[in-house]
């Protein structure tokens, strides 16, 4: 059966692309999840609209996220933590802290968009990074101090 991908599905095609897969594959798993549609003149006509339309709104979005990325590039923050002997954390910082004080100054910045590879568990001043596109990463500078 030809069908046309709504939707970038692994080891088959990405978007648009018109494949040829087996009947059961296509009633059973694509069409429903709503992965594809067959392969006709209006269907077609559809997903390229689709297209057209997820190409403006990414557009949009990047350069949102760009116009942010200045506004953080300038941002500091500041966590105070209780510390014990040697200077080491009781707990940590973590993602959720710093996209709440990001918050707090103003920022919708959601906490998965910000990467940490490990949580903070030390004093100091990290480079923390805020993905806010897949083409566009932020830095903000993270004070961690004691309380």
């Amino acid at each position: 059966m030809k069908v046309v991908l709504r939707k970038d599905v692994d080891k088959l095609g990405k978007r648009g692309d018109v494949v040829n897969v087996a009947n059961g594959y296509a009633r059973n798993h694509l069409m429903p999840k709503r992965l594809a549609l067959r392969a006709t003149d209006g269907n077609l006509k559809r997903v390229k609209l689709e297209r057209h339309r997820l190409g403006v709104r990414l557009v949009r979005e990047k350069s949102d996220a760009e116009e942010l990325a200045k506004r953080l590039a300038g941002v500091s923050c500041t966590v105070a933590r209780k510390v014990g002997e040697k200077d080491v954390l009781f707990g940590s910082v973590t993602n959720a802290d710093i996209a709440g004080f990001l918050e707090k100054e103003g920022f919708g910045v959601d906490k998965r968009k910000i990467v940490l590879e490990e949580p903070i568990k030390a004093l100091g001043i990290y480079n923390v990074s805020v993905r806010l596109h897949p083409e566009v990463t932020a830095e903000v500078k993270v004070w961690v101090v004691k309380e």
